[in-house]
């Protein structure tokens, strides 16, 4: 790229402000691996790139043609990041969208065979699919694992201290996230009795007394999230998806389904909690 002359580089410096408006609006789409300042750097190269080849002449605002070339460098950048071909992006949307679409019509979680059968193919294709989608995930050994003494722990860290092996460490995660996921889809009271009682440490009396029902309501709510929770978690990790016959069934069936599409296997195995409190 040739040299900027006085009025591109005034162009640059008048809308550098686009970097982060720009680097802010795709933020949802980063690749977990992907460093901001790297792309924020590529924002910058392409706002320069925007002043080189902007010609006033066309009618078009600098800053509408420079957000388009700043957002095209992003993308570009993420791209060049991610070592998954686009036809392996492009199954992982369709596969998204087969379970999703089935979830809908049936009220629970689809089997393996009726996803290969609405996309077209066989249960031994989708499998093999799903394995490359796994393993296409990028996971970062400085993300934060969990915590020792207050302070933060990377996976590096736990693995070069010799912790939990990968897999194991892998499965913590998920299975930390599937119990947040549950907790987070039970009804407002079933939820707040469960919290109230093994995170906040409040009594039966004094839950009671706050939602206006007796201990032995309380009690009663308590044992019906607790095992809310603890099957629709391993149900996460059960192929077999028998089809509801009650009204009870189905309402189990579809908070259990409701639990499996909450989260994303990437995200789950990112380790990542949201930070706000459940509810």
């Amino acid at each position: 790229m040739r040299a900027l002359t006085d009025a591109q580089r005034v162009l640059v410096e008048e809308h550098l402000a686009l970097v982060p408006q720009v680097l802010g609006r795709v933020a949802a789409h980063y690749p977990r691996h992907a460093d901001r300042e790297e792309l924020a750097q590529a924002a910058r190269l392409g706002l320069v790139e925007a002043a080189a080849r902007f010609d006033a002449d066309r009618g078009v605002p600098f800053g509408s043609w420079a957000a388009l070339r700043v957002r095209g460098a992003i993308l570009d950048a993420v791209r060049a990041l991610d070592f998954a071909p686009r036809t392996i992006r492009a199954a992982e949307r369709d596969v998204v969208a087969a379970r999703e679409q089935l979830l809908g019509l049936l009220g629970r979680l689809p089997t393996d065979v009726e996803v290969a059968e609405l996309l077209g193919t066989t249960p031994q294709r989708l499998s093999r699919l799903e394995g490359r989608l796994h393993r296409s995930v990028v996971l970062s050994l400085d993300a934060p694992y969990g915590a020792d003494d207050g302070q933060p722990v990377t996976l590096g860290a736990v693995l070069v201290d010799g912790g939990p092996q990968p897999l194991e460490a892998l499965e913590d995660r998920e299975r930390g996230r599937y119990v947040w996921d549950a907790l987070s889809c039970l009804s407002a009271r079933l939820r707040d009795v469960l919290v109230a009682s093994y995170v906040d440490g409040e009594s039966y009396g004094e839950i009671a007394r706050r939602l206006g029902v007796t201990e032995s309501r309380v009690s009663q709510m308590r044992t019906e999230a607790v095992e809310l929770v603890r099957a629709a978690v391993l149900a996460q990790y059960d192929e077999r998806h028998p089809t509801p016959i009650g009204s009870r069934e189905r309402r189990r069936a579809q908070y259990t389904a409701e639990v499996g599409q909450r989260s994303s296997y990437s995200s789950r195995l990112s380790g990542l909690i949201p930070l706000q409190r459940v509810g």
